[in-house]
């Protein structure tokens, strides 16, 4: 019996919805349509990356995180793991997704909305600076773990394999533009470029910003300089 080959990952669809509507408006694609890699954005639900020594104490020891869903970027994934966060006026949100594998610090990523909801005031932030930042405290099935810091708005991004990084002429820490088409087209400036060899071309945006849009599968995007 044959086998029946994987299903592609839902960013290439809708990459490939996104050039299906150009062609039927009969527009041109845009400059990155050309390139080697196709642009995938991808709206970044709230979460926390952790220690193995987080997820010891809050899950158990010997405890260790197992894929509930694989993400665009190679070797990351969704953890079947939750946790519930409690914030500063003992308010909550449960089944905190956790992405792995585990890091070597413990961050969480919320929108503004969030926050707000929860009584924190976060700063923007890349991912990884989370000095001075505010912390909190995390409950899971084997108990609590607190974080002194690590409370951030990660800042939106743009994920660079270095080919993609000459093709569009900028270099790691360097800012972009992401225009954003459809009935509620934006404009989303100071996106930040992180370049690495394991990277895929991907924009990470958050759910303050997706729905500020209405990204959609069909939505056309364009990564500009």
């Amino acid at each position: 019996m044959a086998v029946a080959a994987p299903a592609p990952h839902r960013a290439v669809v809708e990459h490939l919805v996104r050039q299906a509507v150009y062609a039927k408006l009969g527009k041109p694609l845009p400059r990155i349509a050309s390139g080697q890699s196709p642009l995938v954005v991808n709206v970044s639900a709230r979460h926390c990356h952790l220690t193995p020594e987080a997820v010891e104490t809050l899950f158990g020891k010997g405890a260790k995180l197992s894929v509930h869903k694989w993400l665009y970027m190679d070797g990351q994934f969704a953890a079947k793991e939750t946790v519930t966060l409690i914030g500063p006026r003992s308010r909550v949100i449960s089944n905190l997704r956790i992405l792995g594998p585990c890091r070597n610090l413990n961050q969480v990523e919320l929108a503004y909305t969030d926050a707000i909801a929860l009584g924190f005031e976060i700063p923007l932030r890349s991912s990884g600076d989370i000095a001075n930042t505010p912390g909190c405290m995390l409950m899971g099935p084997a108990g609590f773990f607190e974080m002194p810091q690590g409370v951030i708005r990660a800042k939106r991004h743009v994920h660079m394999h270095p080919t993609d990084a000459e093709f569009y002429g900028v270099k790691a820490g360097d800012h972009m533009k992401l225009k954003i088409g459809g009935p509620c087209a934006i404009t989303l400036d100071q996106m930040l470029v992180r370049v690495d060899p394991s990277f895929k071309l991907e924009v990470h945006i958050d759910t303050d910003e997706g729905n500020a849009c209405n990204l959609e599968p069909h939505t056309p995007v364009e990564l500009l300089k």
